[in-house]
């Protein structure tokens, strides 16, 4: 950032402040994003909006007032409308993932790669019916995901049944009951973040049903509320605060007028612990 140094960098989720809060996976990324802007004399603005409208409103707000010099945006879904409303507010931006939005620099992770890797690793340890509690399904990333899962467990000869969550506790507790309810019974099941496999792993435990001697447990973003949880949770692991670094790195670029490119983010790797064993 050679002209103008300093400034707010914006971000906006969109969501209960509450739920917010417990997400760790965001504030690790916020931390990223400050340790790269820092030396630049900026700062990440956070704000936690209701919906899309409130989104929307708010960019319309700061680049009004020039209260921000750039944003990222985040959870991405099909036919995104932010992209384009930001570009005619004239407003930089970096998105955090693989929307088709010309223009824009995109810092990308293999979410398709990560979970081929964990349907294989639980192929591998004899599961041949898996189960996942999925993020919103409009996300583009839970898109890629699913795709992904759904063919690599054609070609391991595994069965997927998955059910809608919203990455809230709650969600993840009805999430796995709906699963072992159904025919045939998952031997693993998959949740999309930390927040629902931790609650799911309290309620399997509090019902009486072993982990892992019944059921394995795997998360999507490893935390520390993953390492804490008892037994510990395997994860698909991956440097969150990595990831906050390259966003804040591409965000410098573009304010110092860098062609827009795609960012590679961090490689995910599967971590295993005590939740996961053979079927």
């Amino acid at each position: 950032m050679t002209a103008d140094p300093g400034g707010l960098i914006g971000l906006v989720l969109t969501g209960s402040a509450a739920r917010v809060g417990v997400e760790p996976f965001f504030m690790e990324l916020i931390a990223g994003m400050e340790e790269a802007l820092a030396p630049h004399g900026a700062t990440v603005l956070l704000l936690v909006v209701p919906d899309l409208a409130a989104e929307l409103s708010t960019y319309r707000r700061w680049a009004g007032d020039h209260t921000v010099r750039a944003v990222v945006v985040v959870n991405l879904v099909h036919d995104d409308v932010r992209p384009d409303f930001l570009a005619g507010l004239g407003l930089p931006a970096v998105l955090a993932g693989r929307a088709q939005a010309p223009g824009f620099p995109r810092v990308v992770t293999d979410d398709a790669g990560a979970m081929t890797a964990a349907v294989e690793m639980l192929a591998s340890l004899g599961h041949r019916v898996i189960g996942r509690v999925s993020g919103p399904a409009d996300l583009v990333h839970t898109a890629e995901r699913t795709a992904a899962m759904r063919e690599v467990a054609e070609r391991s000869g595994v069965r997927v049944h998955i059910v809608e969550g919203d990455y809230g506790a709650e969600s993840g507790v009805s999430g796995v009951q709906e699963l072992l309810a159904a025919d045939p019974v998952p031997t693993a099941v998959v949740f999309d973040n930390d927040v629902m496999a931790v609650a799911a792993e309290q309620e399997l435990i509090r019902a009486g049903v072993p982990v892992p001697e019944r059921v394995s447990l795997l998360v999507y973003d490893d935390s520390p509320l993953c390492e804490l949880a008892v037994p510990p949770l395997s994860a698909l692991s991956i440097d969150v605060h990595d990831h906050g670094l390259t966003l804040a790195r591409a965000v410098l670029d573009a304010l110092d007028g860098a062609e827009p490119v795609d960012y590679p983010g961090p490689p995910i790797r599967v971590l295993r612990r005590e939740s996961t064993a053979p079927a």
